[in-house]
This record gives C-alpha cells, sequence and structure tokens, in this order.
C-alpha cells in the first residue's frame, strides 16, 4: 500500500513539473513576440494596454484579425518561423 501511495506521490510530481515546464516555456515564446516586435524597451504597463486594445479589437472585427495576422506572418516569413 505505501508502495502504491509513493508511487501515486512521484507521478502527482512528474505531472506538475512537466506543466510547470510547459508553462514557462509558453511564457518565454510569448516574451520572444514582444521582442521579435520591437517592443523590449516598453513599460509593461504599454505592453499590456496594446495586447487588451488589440484583443478587444480582434474579437470585435474580423477584418482587424485578418489584417493584424496577415501582418504577424509576413514578420515571421522574414526571418524563416
Amino acid at each position: 500500500m505505501r508502495a502504491a501511495i509513493a508511487r501515486l506521490e512521484r507521478m502527482r510530481r512528474s505531472s506538475s513539473s512537466e506543466a510547470r515546464k510547459k508553462d514557462t516555456r509558453e511564457k518565454i515564446e510569448l516574451g520572444g513576440l514582444i521582442v521579435k516586435a520591437g517592443l523590449r524597451y516598453e513599460k509593461r504597463a504599454l505592453l499590456l494596454g496594446l495586447l487588451i486594445e488589440a484583443g478587444s479589437r480582434i474579437r470585435n472585427d474580423e477584418s482587424e484579425r485578418s489584417r493584424l495576422t496577415a501582418i504577424g506572418a509576413e514578420a515571421f516569413g522574414h526571418d524563416g518561423e
């Protein structure tokens, strides 16, 4: 019984560790987008404001979503990403 409990505890910790690693990787990738956009040195409040505003725009305007997607795709295309 103790072995089973210990095994379950190891599985839980491993799962938690994998989730943290995945979350960390995602945050690093998202931060890389800020750098790629040339906004590395902007204040965090400005960056958050930009993202909130853009989020509102793309939820309410499909043409704006398409326009911004095209801009992003072109930026990725310039360096092969």
